[in-house]
């Protein structure tokens, strides 16, 4: 199954700054060739349920491996069996509501 997730990791007991833990766990998607985008609080991972929550569980282990005791996540997780849609999709239906 096709999944697009928006993944928010925030690593507790490691001080103010969390940059990072951040770019630990860009890396880690990066690495897994998955289509993703980053923005300000998180990032937009889409590919095989498997792989996805794959990645998911990476970006915990690496955090807890830099030293960070807790970590929270937040996790908003959409499929859909109907149609097949991308990242790219979604954001280029809004646009062209906004051009008209």
């Amino acid at each position: 199954m096709h999944v697009m997730v928006d993944l928010c990791v925030v690593p507790l007991g490691v001080g103010v700054s969390v940059s990072p833990q951040v770019a630990a766990c860009q890396k880690v998607i990066r690495a897994s060739g998955l289509s993703h985008c980053l923005h300000a609080y998180g990032t937009n991972i889409e590919g095989p349920w498997d792989e996805v929550m794959a990645v998911v569980k990476r970006c915990h282990e690496v955090v807890h491996e830099m030293g960070a005791p807790r970590i929270t996540s937040t996790l908003k997780v959409g499929t859909r069996i109907d149609r097949v849609q991308s990242l790219d999709d979604k954001v280029a239906s809004v646009e062209a509501l906004l051009e008209r």
